[in-house]
């Protein structure tokens, strides 16, 4: 057996009455993979062909899936693709930021369909609310009436204790903390009968990367999602692993120095809004930072030094993660222009060079894919992950 996750970790099961685990089995063997012929599904997943043959009528069938061009090779039958149908699922996902709000439209195969943003000085819950129902409405239009009864939920990324993220006077403070009593499914079943699900913003970008991003390149990884503030994810055995509370990989909350040897977090010394702490006291707008498309041009001359700090704190960090857990790599990514992370990525390797690196194998670092829209893919890859695909973490006990 080859070196695939999903094969290891979950094998089929030909009995009768366990078709949704074997469906979910195959449809996360094409989400993993892409394409893959009949006879390679039956070999990943240890089912035999003739159930794969059936479970794989069944699900075109129902549209989730769809045969692709024959590939003929040197000699025998030619050999037909099975690839994941774009239109055979959807979901929207919301991700609650500092500055602003996302909110998107993704297909079966990871695919922003349509996106909505909105701005805010601060994300007070009724301006959130309001643009979460006008924008499901007007999303939900974008589909044809067949496809709109495929829209399998709403998945909502926001901030872990979002109440405690302000620094707001008087009555606004009292608004803000209100968001400790929000009850995101009652607020979302005013308007919508779709099943939500909630998740940390930095965990569902972590999601995003290990399903539509570096995913299959790595079996273990550390992630780094750097927003208004700085937060992160960790795969393990080819799964995000969320913890107990769902608060697993807050990576912005470890420890760390200030330049005076106060003790901070990372999310103090590394996160966004240092940088637009510096342009506001350069008397610049920091909105720069959050138009679209991001063009930092302009910025250079504060970047360039949040940069190097901010790799000299992430370098620290890597390896603090890598002396509890052996990842094989740590992932960079955030809400920042492509050529921004990657210079940041390849300062990071550099100041690793000359850490103490005594008693640890020092991890590769590599650039997130997704970009500044992970967190709002996350979210909305949730409903998807919980109706098609299969939960590796969850199901280890019963293999």
């Amino acid at each position: 057996m080859d070196g695939d996750i999903t094969t290891r970790r979950r094998g089929g099961v030909n009995q009768s009455g366990l078709r949704d685990h074997n469906e979910r089995l195959i449809l996360s063997v094409l989400q993993r993979h892409k394409t893959v012929p009949a006879a390679e599904l039956a070999r990943r997943t240890g089912l035999s062909k003739p159930t794969v043959s059936t479970i794989l009528r069944n699900l075109e069938d129902d549209g989730l899936v769809r045969r692709g061009e024959p590939v003929r090779g040197k000699v025998g039958k030619p050999s037909i693709p099975i690839e994941l149908d774009p239109d055979g699922a959807f979901s929207i996902g919301l991700k609650v930021g500092r500055r602003g709000a996302d909110l998107l439209l993704l297909d079966f195969a990871g695919f922003a369909r349509k996106q909505l943003h909105t701005t805010y000085e601060y994300p007070m819950p009724d301006a959130v609310f309001r643009f979460l129902e006008t924008g499901v409405s007007g999303l939900l239009g974008t589909l044809p009436a067949l496809h709109q009864k495929r829209v399998c939920g709403i998945g909502i990324g926001t901030p872990f204790e979002l109440w405690k993220w302000h620094d707001l006077p008087g009555p606004a403070a009292e608004r803000f903390r209100s968001w400790k009593d929000v009850d995101f499914v009652q607020e979302v079943a005013r308007f919508s009968d779709l099943p939500v699900y909630v998740v940390n913003d930095a965990t569902a970008a972590c999601h995003a990367e290990h399903l539509y991003g570096r995913g299959n390149d790595f079996r273990d990884f550390a992630y780094f999602y750097i927003g208004s503030f700085i937060g992160g994810g960790i795969a393990l055995n080819g799964t995000v692993f969320e913890g107990n509370q769902g608060n697993a990989g807050a990576l912005g909350s470890m420890r760390t120095t200030g330049p005076l040897g106060e003790s901070q977090q990372l999310i103090d010394t590394a996160s966004l809004h240092l940088l637009e702490t510096r342009l506001i006291e350069a008397g610049l707008d920091p909105s720069l930072m959050w138009q679209k498309p991001q063009d930092w041009t302009r910025l250079s001359r504060y970047v360039e030094p949040w940069i190097g700090e901010t790799a000299q704190e992430l370098a620290k960090a890597s390896l603090s993660i890598c002396s509890v857990i052996d990842f094989e790599a740590i992932l960079i990514d955030g809400a920042f222009p492509p050529e921004i992370r990657e210079e940041l990525v390849e300062r990071v390797r550099r100041y690793l060079v000359n850490q103490d690196k005594r008693g640890l194998i020092a991890p590769t670092v590599e650039t997130g894919t997704v970009g500044e829209n992970a967190r709002a893919i996350g979210a909305a890859s949730g409903p998807i992950f919980a109706e098609y695909l299969l939960n590796t973490n969850a199901g280890l006990s019963s293999i």
